[in-house]
């Protein structure tokens, strides 16, 4: 079964978010871990591409978006869902991933920015009433 992991920044801004999203990519990798992390739109796939680049200047996290032929560690996508190397997933849409259950691992990376934090408790709700072991962090 999924371990599902909430992880609530004190901002309303999508850039922790996304912050947070590179910071848990590189956790990951440092176990092994083949991340997918699933993003609202193309745009912000693009933001997200750019700051796994830029983010820490002592490491080099090599990426991919979706879809690609190239076997990376790290694929971003926002209308993709894979099939193979299901080790941890980073949700960062609004949504519940219809292929979550797929996933070893899954973080829910919710802001203060009302909608995201409402359709985040729906979300903690779907996964609470099905079951699933979660944890939740504040930051």
């Amino acid at each position: 079964m999924t371990e599902i992991k909430f992880y609530v920044t004190r901002s309303e801004e999508q850039s922790s978010r996304l912050m947070l999203a590179c910071q848990l990519t590189q956790k990951a990798l440092q176990h092994q871990m083949h991340v997918y992390i699933h993003v609202e739109s193309a745009v912000m796939a693009e933001q997200l591409d750019s700051l796994l680049w830029e983010f820490n200047d002592e490491s080099f996290i090599a990426h991919e978006l979706a879809p690609t032929d190239t076997k990376v560690e790290v694929l971003i996508g926002y209308d993709f869902e894979p099939m193979t190397e299901c080790d941890y997933l980073i949700n960062l849409t609004g949504e519940r991933p219809a292929f979550f259950a797929r996933y070893a691992k899954l973080a829910e990376i919710i802001s203060q920015e009302p909608t995201v934090l409402n359709k985040g408790r729906d979300r903690y709700r779907f996964y609470k009433d099905r079951g699933y072991k979660l944890d939740y962090y504040k930051l």
